[in-house]
């Protein structure tokens, strides 16, 4: 039988690896694919939860509005990403030191 334990300790396993991601990568792709892990992790949390609330079902809604945000955040992440790309030739955080001409 699968716990509510152990939804939690695999949302902290996957919390954790996309901290790693955000903390230690220099690639501004796998920094949002950190952040997006991380995302992932607490709408993980949201529908372990939600198990348990078999009246207004909360926890599966925060989810899908979770969702949501994750692919705007996504798009927006993106474009932001390919737009610094144009005009520094780089993705890497470390090379893009002014955003002015």
């Amino acid at each position: 039988m699968i716990t509510l334990t152990h939804f939690l300790v695999v949302s902290a396993c996957i919390f954790c690896i996309g901290l790693y991601a955000v903390l230690a990568k220099r690639n501004a792709i796998m920094i949002l694919v950190g952040i997006e892990l991380m995302i992932n992790a607490a709408i993980l949390n949201f529908v372990a939860f939600g198990k348990y609330d078999k009246l207004n079902y909360g926890g599966q809604v925060f989810a899908l509005f979770a969702i949501v945000l994750a692919a705007a955040a996504v798009a927006v992440g993106l474009a932001l990403i390919l737009n610094v790309y144009r005009h520094f030739k780089t993705i890497n955080p470390e090379h893009i030191h002014e955003l002015k001409d």
